[in-house]
């Protein structure tokens, strides 16, 4: 532990961060680990959206029902020699597990920040002035606490558009979902991102058919498109799963049944009304920001976001408000747990005088469907215009996990991984992957990206064999023949 530079007396706190997530966690432990006096003021669940409704949960609900796909799959245990006697599963037990596992980590995560001697407050802070936050505490006392510097964690809400009436039970949010107290025959999702790509995984494991629409003119626009191409055959068109493009639902009403109105995106004439079980809303997140009370500061958002800089302070008129920060989702830089607490760490260290910025272009992404997809970096659109701004010629290359002796072991071969790279320098830009743990085989393109590595030096790095790892070490040799020199 490091003691803090110009700590003062006169303040309640060093800092004062409001929200408890996982960018308002990182950004308290960090900083009390290295001597300032902080607190985090948290008006709900200790974790945040991650912890408590969102990745946590969401992933112990995709492992349960993975498993449940697997002894669903005769013919492929078959291809192993493996027959199945039949199989049943309980919905609220899975359930359970995802409940008991959110339990856990809230626990671990609070334990962890009051060992490190972080005050936490239970109640809703908002800023009142400079370096001064209100607080209203869960008793309904108010009072005021000074903070030489404060940091805002208050992450983000499911977005729901307008025309969709929310019950939590018929029409449901990602939110609702993660209870998974009820398995509808007949789900409608609306949004094919990665949130509705995870539950459409979770739903048909559990037997579900689904009705995915989008209101783009294409299922995973926020895909890379090869890639999005290559997994929609196993994720949407070999399951239960039918999809509806270029069309809005612009009127859900909950009931028995669910009535859907669909429009077309384009002329927004009506086009088709659907009669369904329930509808689970996965449009996306919206920022948590309007009970910050940031007018008092003089922060003006956009739609909601707050504006920061790669510091991560708060700006104004693109200036830096003085010992105002912000991270996380209410930045709305990348709506990810883990660069929420990159940024608050990043935060921490500027405020203790270390001046960082945070690289997003490092910083991968993945969807935990079956098999998986992720990415890091630039996508193809972004490398292509870099390379025309800055003369250089972009290479792209691809390795297949049907060539991957683990892959093949595993009768899990379907997979492609897209290397993108600087054909002068080598530099990686970019890598998009889909098959068996590609959000594990993802880090290691995302360390490459972080060093701004050159596949040249990278192709000569040994891999483990067998090990699904060579698929990128095969990407990284493909790429290096096509450097200069």
């Amino acid at each position: 532990m490091t003691a803090a530079k110009g700590s003062q007396n006169n303040f309640d706190y060093d800092l004062i961060v409001i929200g408890a997530g996982y960018g308002g966690f990182d950004a308290a432990k960090h900083a009390a680990e290295h001597g300032l006096r902080t607190a985090v003021i948290e008006k709900g669940d200790m974790g945040g959206t991650c912890v408590n409704r969102g990745c946590v949960p969401s992933k112990a609900l995709l492992a349960a029902s993975g498993k449940v796909r697997e002894l669903s799959d005769a013919a492929h245990l078959a291809q192993f020699g493996i027959k199945t006697g039949g199989h049943s599963f309980e919905r609220q037990a899975i359930a359970n597990h995802a409940a008991q596992l959110v339990v856990n980590i809230r626990e671990n995560l609070t334990k962890s920040l009051e060992r490190a001697g972080v005050t936490i407050i239970r109640g809703q802070g908002r800023m009142q002035a400079s370096q001064r936050v209100a607080l209203r505490q869960s008793d309904g006392i108010e009072r005021v606490l000074s903070a030489k510097d404060v940091v805002l964690a208050s992450g983000s809400d499911p977005f729901v558009p307008p025309g969709i009436t929310t019950d939590g039970v018929t029409v449901f949010t990602s939110d609702d979902a993660i209870k998974l107290e009820s398995l509808p025959p007949w789900l409608a999702i609306i949004g094919s991102g990665y949130i509705g790509l995870e539950f459409a995984d979770v739903y048909t494991a559990l037997g579900c058919e689904i009705t995915m629409i989008e209101a783009l003119d294409r299922v995973m626009p926020t895909f890379d498109p090869d890639i999005a191409k290559l997994a929609a055959r196993k994720l949407i068109d070999g399951r239960d799963i039918e999809t509806k493009v270029g069309v809005f639902a612009s009127k859900v009403i909950p009931g028995n049944p669910v009535r859907i109105e669909l429009i077309d995106a384009t002329s927004k004439e009506l086009v088709e009304v659907l009669e369904v079980d329930a509808v689970l809303v996965a449009t996306g997140r919206v920022p948590t920001s309007k009970d910050l009370n940031l007018s008092a500061v003089g922060v003006e958002t956009n739609r909601g976001f707050i504006p920061v800089d790669d510091q991560m302070r708060v700006l104004v008129n693109g200036e830096p408000v003085p010992h105002l920060w912000a991270v996380g989702d209410v930045t709305g830089k990348m709506m990810l747990a883990h660069t929420a607490a990159a940024q608050g760490a990043v935060a921490v260290d500027n405020i203790l005088g270390h001046h960082r910025q945070i690289d997003y272009r490092s910083i991968p992404a993945a969807t935990f469907t079956h098999p998986e997809i992720s990415s890091v970096g630039l996508s193809e659109v972004d490398a292509k215009a870099l390379a025309v701004e800055q003369g250089f010629e972009l290479g792209s290359v691809r390795s297949y996990f049907k060539a991957n002796s683990k892959a093949l072991a595993e009768l899990e071969s379907d997979g492609i991984m897209k290397l993108l790279f600087n054909k002068a320098t080598g530099e990686v830009l970019g890598a998009h992957i889909y098959g068996l743990h590609a959000a594990d085989l993802i880090q290691e393109v995302a360390n490459a990206v972080a060093r701004r590595q050159s596949v040249k030096q990278l192709a000569n790095e040994v891999h483990t064999h067998p090990t699904l790892s060579e698929v990128v070490e095969v990407a990284y040799k493909q790429a290096a023949m096509a450097v200069a020199g």
